[in-house]
């Protein structure tokens, strides 16, 4: 594995930093605030190409590799967990789940469209009473002349209230538990579908999250995504990406408490010295450096295993759980540094310190991923 990047991968490095510093974080300011959803910010970071990243050209994406994507992901993450969980819903849980197990005729119909930002998909998996269990859909799917009627709802899902296309999973026979479940590309535009926003989250101000009542939604045949009964491999499948830019955007909320705590302590001066001269402050700092560095190398493999095809469920784990604990470590110790400054959100870490926290909990919770690598160490299943 050569850890240097190409001169391409630093070229989009680059850009993305710039991009977020001139767009991203002076907006995640004023939309969390306002607990505003951005759609003009979104539009922007489409025109960059970082909605369809790891989707290939052909359908509309940019075409980059694992990788160059978690570069991205980072740099946004460093800036805004809230653009940072579009771009990982909209590419990772969406597009790439479309793309490994849609039909031709649904590739075009979708991807194109995601991948430009003209339409926004989500991910309907999580129920009120289906969290880490994720196969025991409550959400039925009963089959009817030219389709499926579905009823049900869905919780905690992001983009649900701006979204063109739901991937929604439902149980098609109870009995079959698992291999019951299929994935159903839902378009949105259809009374039954009735989202609403969910308030008072703890962080993530600046995003769109939803709970979802389906009341007799219909899909048709074609709009099955992969076999009826492969929903539960659909779902994991896309939670395997979904957690490589959940930690890759981890990463960057490391390097982004880094370089403010950097900055802070090397400004602030208290007993007639600058706070980055006492040697419990060099400690916090030494310490985020060397979590964040990890984190860094852990997605850096899962993102090259994925580039070559190779297993990596494990790999992608250990980089999520990691990453996502590093992130959460690294914004407490950054509002440690700043003091009262970083209670209020004149500094940026106060707001990772609330946006943080929500992703040791989603696509998969710091437990479950610890039982995925202890499955793998094992051989046993502790959830079986």
């Amino acid at each position: 594995m050569d850890f240097a990047l190409t001169d391409e991968q630093e070229l989009i490095r680059r850009t993305a930093r710039e991009f977020t510093d001139r767009e991203v974080i002076p907006a995640a300011k004023v939309n969390s605030r306002n607990h505003h959803f951005d759609l003009d910010l979104v539009r922007k970071i489409a025109d960059q190409g970082y909605l369809g990243a790891i989707i290939p050209k052909e359908y509309g994406g940019a075409g980059l590799d694992y990788q160059t994507y978690g570069i991205v992901v980072e740099e946004v993450g460093r800036g805004d967990s809230a653009m940072r969980t579009v771009i990982s819903v909209q590419t990772s849980l969406v597009c790439s789940t479309i793309l490994k197990f849609g039909t031709e005729e649904q590739k075009q119909k979708y991807l194109p469209r995601l991948c430009s930002g003209e339409m926004l998909g989500c991910f309907g998996l999580t129920e009120p009473d289906t969290g880490s269990d994720a196969a025991n859909q409550k959400t039925r799917a009963t089959k009817v002349d030219g389709g499926w009627r579905i009823n049900g709802a869905k919780m905690w899902i992001s983009l649900g209230n701006h979204a063109g296309v739901a991937l929604v999973f439902a149980q098609t026979d109870p009995e079959k538990k698992h291999k019951g479940v299929a994935c159903f590309l839902v378009d949105t535009d259809q009374d039954g579908f009735q989202p609403s926003p969910i308030e008072g989250k703890m962080g993530l101000w600046g995003s769109d999250t939803a709970q979802i009542a389906l009341d007799d939604v219909f899909a048709p045949d074609d709009a099955v995504l992969g076999e009826v009964g492969q929903g539960f491999k659909v779902a994991m499948t896309a939670l395997d990406s979904g957690r490589y830019s959940v930690a890759a955007g981890c990463v960057g909320i490391c390097q982004g408490c880094l370089e403010e705590s950097v900055k802070y302590a090397k400004e602030r001066e208290q007993f007639g010295r600058p706070i980055a001269s006492f040697q419990l402050v060099q400690q916090m700092i030494a310490n985020m450096r060397v979590k964040t560095d990890a984190a860094r190398l852990l997605v850096m493999r899962a993102g090259y295993l994925k580039d070559m095809g190779l297993p990596n469920t494990t790999e992608t784990s250990i980089a999520k759980y990691f990453a996502t604990e590093a992130s959460v470590w690294c914004a407490n110790e950054a509002i440690q540094v700043h003091g009262g400054a970083g209670y209020v959100d004149d500094h940026i870490v106060e707001r990772h310190f609330r946006d943080v926290r929500v992703t040791t909990l989603y696509e998969g919770t710091s437990q479950i991923q610890q039982l995925i690598i202890g499955r793998a160490e094992t051989g046993i299943n502790a959830l079986a």
